[in-house]
């Protein structure tokens, strides 16, 4: 083992031993930045070693997955490698000084910074995260719930004897979220007048909702929707569900009542067993059982029997066609 690497070891080892103790220390707080899925692409802040930034995040926390710190550093820090590192703290006391501030806060994330003009750290904001160290990204620390936010973000030193450059040197801070591919919905039911408040039972993709009344997270893009009811008609539907967005999603229930929906000329008489239909209510419910439907344009009549079955929609359609033949 190279002598540099055994001693970002040591730190590292150290590190995790200490991870238990609260920690005091002096600090330039340079910013507080506010982390929200409204605003993807982040902010950015300047800061010196010895310098830190305060992380919160905004009052929607469910589509985030964590927050992305990307440091972009000077040439100037590629001769300096080992000399610093990035700690993140929560349970901040704060006492604000004349140039800086008082510190006593517990660290929950440490990492050498490496020699590299982009660096960039995720910190998981949610236990199932999937987010994962690799070449170009770290993760420094495990899941931080939003209930622990803030948390306070700091550049400092590692070694003793810092140089005049290395002192004066200055970072750009960008800090963003990272946004789960996931939105959510608001079912909304509406009952019919002359049926209200009974039972049924909605399904998204195959899974039983057990609560209605709370918002539903779920993945952007196609869902299936099923509704099964003993007193309202079963439906199947498709919604399309974008990510951070929440949208409602009305329900229509309809009762069972089988419904006949007529089409035919306007000077049609129609009748459901020997009662007129009103043209300006094309669409009716009936009774289940066998009806007589009856259309009867002018000396034309024309007569069918329909078995109407419960929670069925019926289309009836009366179609006068003109046959021409041409004979030699």
């Amino acid at each position: 083992m190279s002598a540099s690497a055994l001693f970002l070891a040591i730190i590292l080892l150290f590190t995790r031993i200490y991870l238990i103790y609260p920690e005091s220390f002096r600090t330039i707080l340079e910013s507080s930045i506010e982390v929200t899925p409204e605003a993807p692409s982040g902010t950015t802040v300047s800061a010196g070693i010895n310098s830190s930034v305060f992380i919160n995040l905004g009052a929607e926390t469910r589509f985030l997955r964590g927050i992305e710190v990307e440091i972009a550093s000077p040439p100037a820090w590629l001769s300096y490698r080992g000399s610093l590192a990035m700690a993140v703290y929560n349970n901040a006391n704060v006492q604000i000084l004349q140039n800086s501030a008082e510190i006593n806060a517990d660290r929950i994330g440490f990492e050498p910074l490496p020699s590299r003009r982009q660096i960039i750290y995720q910190i998981p904001v949610r236990q199932s995260h999937g987010l994962r160290t690799t070449t170009s990204v770290t993760v420094p620390t495990a899941a931080v719930l939003p209930s622990a936010f803030p948390v306070l973000f700091r550049i400092m030193p590692v070694i003793k004897g810092i140089s005049d450059e290395l002192e004066n040197m200055t970072f750009n801070i960008t800090v963003r979220p990272i946004i789960s591919d996931e939105g959510a919905i608001r079912l909304i039911p509406r009952f019919p007048p002359q049926l209200p408040g009974r039972p049924f039972t909605i399904m998204i993709d195959d899974s039983v909702i057990s609560n209605i009344s709370e918002q539903i997270v779920l993945k952007e893009g196609e869902h299936h929707l099923v509704i099964l009811s003993d007193y309202y008609r079963n439906e199947s539907r498709r919604f399309i569900v974008e990510r951070t967005k929440v949208v409602d999603l009305i329900i229509e229930l309809q009762d069972l009542s089988p419904v006949i929906i007529f089409e035919g000329p306007q000077n049609a008489l129609i009748y459901i067993d020997n009662v007129q239909i009103p043209r300006n209510r094309d669409t009716v419910t009936a009774e289940p059982g066998p009806r007589e439907i009856r259309f009867v344009v002018g000396d034309y009549t024309v007569t069918r029997t329909l078995n109407v079955q419960r929670g069925k929609t019926y289309r009836i359609a009366l179609n006068v066609d003109l046959a021409i033949q041409e004979e030699e």
